[in-house]
């Protein structure tokens, strides 16, 4: 991969404390095994708002797959559809969603709030057209986060014959002025599941709850957003005590590992979404790289539960993580 790309797959806002804060949470935890607990074989399917999951792992939005691999978002979907998880779309996809809708997939549709509300609901209208399951909205995003790998290297527009193509050759527009009544507004305009992303406050979660979110997302844009923001692992349990568990709550931020996946779910998340891992994937080996690194994760999770004395992530519980 083209090094500039590269860096701005992997890097973080600011001094990219958040980014590895993310990693680091999880290393701090440790896992308590229970013994002689007669589990047998394990069952790691899901769902979550109506999707049904082969394993609690969903394909986080991420911008660009084009830059990555020639096989794009659309090959990150042909990975997802063989490891049997849903991918959420970014809006930032390098690919229209007519065409990533072709691999088979479970797609779900992450969105910025536009101020152009008539765009926005054309859009939506399309995305739905397409098949999209769930729309995810993107909260945490008034601004772009301040990353300075991307301005070291120069990295401010996409190569020529690249675009965010399913926003008709328009720039996806951060919305400042971006409050409650706007996302009261796409509840009224949409049927799919709607599923807030970038929550870390408690009180934020449960007005998640009274404004009809189906379900929220933990998550701190993976560390490219507000430097020095708490790490997701960190926020899940008093965003749980907030919701009460009239939502699914899910996380993302950090994980790469299945033993990773356990600590999260062992917490309280109904699922986890990884970003960066799938995308290397990608970059090294197209659809089957995106296979084989959900098929790693799916592996170590299924290992990890086994040695920790559940059959199902729903056995998992708090007393078992320190």
């Amino acid at each position: 991969m083209n090094p500039v790309h590269a860096d701005f797959f992997a890097g973080g806002a600011g001094e990219e404390r958040t980014l590895k804060a993310n990693t680091d949470a999880y290393a701090r935890r440790r896992i308590i095994p229970r013994v002689l607990r007669g589990t047998g074989p394990r069952d790691l399917r899901t769902t979550v708002c109506g999707t049904d999951l082969s394993m609690p792992v969903l394909i986080a939005p991420t911008a660009f797959h084009l830059l990555a691999h020639p096989a794009g978002e659309t090959g990150t979907a042909a990975g997802a559809a063989a490891a049997g998880t849903a991918m959420v779309v970014s809006m930032a996809a390098t690919q229209p969603i007519e065409q990533i809708a072709t691999a088979g997939a479970t797609l779900w549709f992450q969105l910025y709030p536009q101020p152009d509300t008539a765009f926005q609901d054309a859009l939506i209208g399309r995305v739905t057209k397409a098949g999209v399951k769930a729309l995810v909205v993107t909260v945490d995003s008034p601004v772009l986060g301040h990353r300075r790998r991307d301005l070291r290297n120069g990295f401010t527009d996409l190569p020529d014959g690249l675009a965010c193509a399913n926003m008709d050759g328009r720039d996806i527009v951060m919305d400042a002025a971006l409050g409650w009544p706007h996302i009261d507004r796409l509840r009224a305009a949409t049927g799919l599941p709607l599923i807030l992303k970038g929550i870390l406050h408690p009180a934020d979660a449960a007005l998640a709850v009274e404004h009809g979110a189906d379900a929220i997302i933990v998550s701190n844009h993976g560390g490219r957003q507000l430097d020095g923001a708490i790490a997701t692992l960190d926020a899940l349990p008093a965003v749980l005590g907030a919701t009460g568990g009239r939502i699914p709550v899910l996380i993302d931020g950090g994980i790469r590992t299945g033993t990773d996946v356990l600590v999260a779910l062992a917490l309280g998340a109904t699922a986890v979404l990884v970003g960066r891992p799938v995308i290397r994937g990608l970059a090294a080996g197209g659809a089957h790289g995106v296979r084989e690194t959900l098929e790693t994760l799916r592996a170590q999770l299924d290992h990890g539960l086994a040695l920790a004395g559940a059959q199902r992530p729903a056995d998992l519980t708090p007393d078992l993580i320190t």
